[in-house]
């Protein structure tokens, strides 16, 4: 078993961190710079899927730093949980319509997502 404090595993993985937190940022100054109505992090995960589907970059160059971040991804909620608090009452009067909006793109989200997968699936299938 491989010791998780061991000095080369930590530079890896700092490495794999620094590099996500480098798209990030460059997705952000692109959707700056650009004047994109996309938000920057957003961006930054496109020009990662690029890389991937490029293969420009392999998933194992950047697999355990980004298991690390998705690991502890409620912790990166707690900033936009405390920040809604000052919006208390624009909840209070816009909540019902808050909600439902939230369930239906949840809902398209799903649905789209589902769909695509299904008809990948069958071009795969047809393609073998």
């Amino acid at each position: 078993m491989e010791d998780p404090m061991n000095p080369r595993k930590l530079v890896i993985i700092i490495s794999q961190l620094a590099f996500l937190a480098l798209l990030n940022r460059v997705g952000y100054m692109l959707a700056h710079g650009l004047s994109l109505r996309l938000p920057g992090n957003l961006v930054g995960m496109l020009i990662l899927f690029a890389l991937l589907s490029g293969r420009l970059v392999r998933l194992e160059w950047i697999q355990e730093g980004a298991s690390i971040l998705t690991r502890n991804l409620a912790f990166f909620f707690i900033p936009i949980a405390v920040g809604l608090i000052a919006f208390k009452e624009l909840f209070w009067q816009y909540g019902l319509a808050i909600l439902g909006t939230l369930i239906v793109s949840a809902a398209v989200g799903i649905l789209l997502c589902g769909s695509v997968t299904q008809a990948f699936k069958e071009t795969e299938a047809n393609y073998h």
